[in-house]
């Protein structure tokens, strides 16, 4: 068996002192951390107070009802509970099984008892809110391919994000609407050593200032109207995992406060509470908005900025990285054909085109939704150029469509990029690598390489591209 995680919790509940400092003992051996209690009410009152992997109950403790016990303690805590038993309780343990327990261990248990029992309770625990969280993000997981990158921008921002995600600093994306902000989260969450733990989203623009704060800590009973049960908040639910803050720069001042008291101290109190809640989160957070510009303006915490810009990423926009498009197209196409039970098409070579030539103001988010119309709306195998919203072939910037074709080879694509580029810009260096997402240097050498003219007007490329 593998050694206990870091940060792994576990509560005891043993009314007997001997055999409690026995069993803690052993646990804090395997490098578990403990809160051990001789038992009685004040037991479940501690339970809420942060977050367990298991709990482990004598049934000494649980008396002569041990099912309401039982359920006491569930309802206290969303932990598996293991049973502390004699040998002679073995057929009572046995039964609490059928009501909720998930095991039970014989005094006086030895090391390896209770090592293998644990860690296979909390394997399978793991395994089971991967299974579920994976159910529910499968749509999400696969859209993960807007991230594969052929492009110079996003090469660079991968190469960026596979360095950050082994850390445990925060992080703070910069990026417009659409481009995939979130998803870049859940690639450095996936790619970090936290990936077996959650990965929760919360974006604070579509939560009222009222209820952000439950949403973010969570509340007490009766903390508020309409508060009937105590309920975890986001931190509290991402214990161990990662919690991604989506329009950070929407949050009010007081929640901002909060949110700094916890990245710094690591715990936080719910609403309407008076204990401390300890957690151990990274959190991501992301905006479109300048968060420079707000701090200067009173609008967002100049500590709280500092504190998220640990490590900044940007995301490029889908203009900026239009060699991917080819790309993104054909796995959006294939992705959504098999999720909407639908023939798989095919973009044609002048449909391809029309969409490398296209602004997409909506980034990658348009372009999705906008294969996923066209394959519910168009009835042939084949979506064409007619096929397509007509603001898309309005919106060419002058001149002629791109003459680069599905199946040519990325060299082709990446040169008649760069043509069409240094056409629009009138030749102008400076923007044209501004809009490719590169530097200066490097789009003088690849003009050099790919014998490109300064003003394609003026003078044809000696190499033709098929198709131009």
């Amino acid at each position: 068996m593998n050694p206990a995680p870091e940060n792994r919790r576990v509560f005891l509940i043993e009314p007997d002192d001997r055999m409690r400092d026995r069993v803690e003992a052993i646990l804090m051996g395997l490098g578990y951390e403990v809160t051990a209690s001789a038992g009685g009410e004040p037991s479940l009152e501690r339970l809420d107070r942060q977050p367990y992997e298991a709990i482990i109950a004598s049934l000494a403790w649980a008396g002569t009802d041990p099912a309401r016990r039982l359920r006491a303690v569930k309802h206290a805590a969303d932990a598996p509970l293991i049973l502390l038993c004699e040998p002679a309780q073995a057929t009572r343990a046995v039964r609490l099984l059928e009501q909720g327990a998930e095991d039970y261990l014989l005094c006086p248990p030895d090391v390896v008892e209770v090592r293998t029992r644990l860690e296979r309770i909390l394997e399978r625990q793991d395994l089971n809110s991967r299974i579920r969280f994976f159910q529910g993000e499968i749509s999400k997981k696969s859209g993960l391919r807007t991230l594969e990158a052929r492009s110079p921008a996003m090469r660079t921002l991968l190469e960026r994000m596979l360095r950050v995600a082994p850390m445990r600093s925060t992080v703070l994306i910069y990026g417009e609407s659409g481009v995939g902000k979130e998803l870049v989260a859940r690639s450095i969450h996936f790619n970090s050593p936290r990936r077996a733990r959650p990965f929760i989203a919360l974006n604070c623009a579509a939560i009222p200032a009222s209820l952000i704060e439950s949403e973010l800590f969570g509340h007490e009973r009766g903390a508020f109207t309409g508060a009937h049960s105590r309920t975890r908040g986001k931190f509290e639910i991402a214990h161990g995992g990662t919690l991604f803050l989506d329009e950070i720069g929407e949050m009010d001042p007081a929640t901002q406060v909060k949110v700094l008291r916890v990245l710094e101290e690591r715990e936080f109190m719910r609403v309407g509470g008076d204990q401390s809640v300890r957690v151990d989160v990274r959190v991501i957070a992301a905006t479109n908005a300048d968060l420079e510009q707000l701090v200067a303006a009173g609008g967002f915490r100049q500590d709280l900025y500092y504190r998220l810009k640990v490590v900044t990423l940007r995301v490029p926009t889908l203009s900026e990285r239009r060699l991917d498009i080819p790309q993104l197209a054909r796995g959006f196409v294939e992705e959504l054909s098999r999720a909407n039970a639908v023939e798989t098409k095919t973009l044609t070579e002048d449909a391809m085109a029309a969409l490398l030539d296209y602004s997409w103001p909506g980034n990658v988010r348009e372009l999705k939704n906008l294969l996923e119309s066209l394959l519910v709306s168009v009835t042939d195998r084949e979506i064409r150029p007619e096929d397509l919203p007509s603001y898309v072939h309005g919106d060419r910037g002058g001149g002629p469509g791109p003459t680069v074709l599905p199946g040519t080879t990325l060299a082709a694509m990446e040169r008649e990029l760069i043509r069409r580029t240094l056409e629009r810009t009138g030749g102008n260096r400076t923007h044209s690598a501004e809009l490719l997402g590169i530097g200066v240097r490097t789009l003088q050498r690849k003009i050099r390489s790919y014998d490109l003219a300064i003003r394609p007007t003026r003078r044809r490329p000696r190499r033709a591209v098929p198709g131009s």
